[in-house]
């Protein structure tokens, strides 16, 4: 006998895999029926019920439905609800849902899954207990029909309804279980336009068309192969080949450019406003010299914001000089940039009592990163902050290290932090500027920021259902974070999707590929 080591077992394993799919996805993509589509990291789970890290809120709405859907504007569209009202007060939420709906067991879809759906996002989802807070009664009157009724208002409940942030799922797979341990997460079951068939990690996740879908004869694609292809050098060898047909993130941005001269492929660099990438360098407020607004200020000064898109995003990505992105319907355009001054950095700098020191430096700051943001990004900031003598040591940790770093241990005095906008800012923005918010160990308010007026007017917007009296609110609340300097805002960093002339209709809303892809076509190869 001989023994096979453990490495070589693995690859064995993904070989023969790879082997047994070949075949069929060869016959689908001959026919223009099959969408090969890169997907990274691999996700720990397919529903985005009680995590969203990783892809799963990119797979698993593709199987998984939500109540609403939403166009680029975040207006509301049918899904699983047909029809909606909600009470002048806002206090009461009303959803007509669509009949005739089958669970891809065979199961119906009733209103009784989505008070069950919803009072566990409430519990278990990391933004459902926000989302959810002021709802107090979730009632089903009826088969088709769902009643939600609140304490005070939450405006941004209606747009937080979608299949990737608030996913119906089975009450009859999973009441009684342990939601977050379920086995349901890594084979759901849904109502969606693809029934799961098989994952094999570290390789692929199959999706075939549901033939029962209520959105008949959608979808037009047969099958949905997610590839996991952890080496971006080799997706972007994938794509170009045609091996694989789709991949957002996929690609190095060196490698746009040459992207957007190949024949068969287009590079879409559209921002998705449901999700609002969004990055921002973040003073630590209970750093001594950070406490000074003019040396923040000197700071921000100090960083030339377009050089960085420039030169760290290849001139790709949205600059916002606001907290609230420009994709976001809350964004106050009339917020500019602090300007690009070296020498009023440096006479803010001598004026505030840090004079430079016969060594040219003035102090010295621990400069951390999200290893989500890229590097480069850090080392421009230190650049910069070395041009007017502050010495910045960057420090750079995985992903778990660096939350316990900057958010439980607040070993840092700068840092450039990637925290989406969301869909409405009560919910992506609020999280980072409220100050009752601040709490050691919680990935939110990094600047320890403390302004009870800033806090009056997210705590008013959050509860206020008119929506020109709203937007007012967010805008003014942009002016006081601008005044107070506690962050330096960058915009949205590149969204670069990269797809196949053949495929149309990939992402038509507002979630981008965080849809259905009901509406895919595949062209048939030439």
């Amino acid at each position: 006998m001989f023994s096979i080591s453990p490495l070589r077992r693995v690859l064995a394993v993904l070989a023969s895999a790879a082997a047994a799919l070949l075949p069929h996805l060869a016959l689908a993509q001959q026919s223009g029926q099959a969408l090969t589509w890169v997907v990274d990291p691999e996700p720990s789970s397919l529903v985005p019920l009680v995590t969203t890290a990783g892809g799963n809120t990119e797979i698993g709405p593709k199987v998984v439905e939500g109540l609403l859907t939403y166009d680029r504007q975040l207006q509301p569209r049918p899904l699983l609800a047909t029809e909606w009202t909600v009470s002048p007060d806002g206090l009461r939420y009303s959803f007509k849902l669509r009949q005739g709906v089958k669970w891809h067991d065979g199961q119906p879809f009733t209103s009784a899954n989505v008070v069950y759906s919803i009072q566990t996002l409430k519990q278990a989802h990391p933004r459902g207990r926000v989302t959810f807070a002021n709802v107090t009664a979730i009632k089903a009157p009826a088969p088709d029909r769902v009643e939600l009724e609140l304490s005070k208002p939450a405006p941004y409940l209606l747009t937080a309804l979608a299949s990737a942030e608030s996913p119906i799922v089975p009450r009859h797979l999973y009441e009684g279980t342990d939601v977050a341990a379920n086995p349901y997460n890594s084979k759901p079951v849904g109502t969606g336009p693809f029934v799961f068939k098989e994952w094999v990690r570290g390789s692929f996740v199959r999706l075939e068309r549901n033939p029962d879908y209520w959105g008949a004869p959608k979808p037009a694609v047969q099958q949905v192969v997610v590839r996991f292809i952890p080496d971006a050098a080799a997706r972007a060898a994938a794509l170009e080949s045609g091996e694989v047909l789709l991949g957002s993130q996929a690609i190095p941005l060196a490698d746009v450019e040459r992207f957007r001269k190949l024949p068969n492929v287009e590079v879409d660099t559209r921002d998705w406003p449901y999700v609002g990438n969004h990055v921002q360098i973040y003073f630590n407020l209970d750093t001594p010299e950070f406490k000074d607004r003019a040396v923040r200020l000197a700071v921000a000064q100090s960083v030339n914001v377009a050089g960085l898109i420039k030169s760290v995003w290849y001139g790709l990505g949205t600059p916002s000089a606001s907290p609230i992105g420009k994709a976001n319907p809350f964004h106050d355009a009339s917020i500019q940039p602090y300007g690009f001054d070296i020498k009023a950095a440096e006479a803010g700098l001598d004026a505030a009592g840090y004079p430079r020191r016969a060594d040219g430096t003035r102090f010295a700051v621990r400069l951390l990163y999200n290893p989500f943001v890229d590097r480069r990004a850090a080392d421009y900031v230190r650049q910069a902050l070395g041009r007017i003598g502050i010495k910045a040591e960057v420090q750079s940790y995985d992903f778990g290290t660096y939350v316990t770093k900057a958010y439980t241990d607040r070993a840092f005095d700068i840092v450039v932090e990637n925290m989406t906008n969301l869909f409405d800012p009560t919910l992506g923005v609020q999280r980072i500027f409220w100050s009752k918010n601040f709490k050691i160990g919680l990935p939110s308010n990094a600047p320890h920021y403390v302004s009870p007026e800033a806090d009056r007017l997210l705590e008013a917007a959050a509860v206020e259902p008119d929506a020109a009296r709203r937007k007012q609110l967010f805008s003014d609340f942009q002016k006081v974070v601008h005044a107070d300097v506690p962050s330096i805002e960058i915009g949205a960093n590149p969204t670069i999707t990269v797809a196949n002339r053949r495929i149309k209709d990939y992402a038509p809303g507002g979630e981008g590929i965080r849809g259905s892809f009901a509406d895919v076509t595949i062209a048939p190869a030439p």
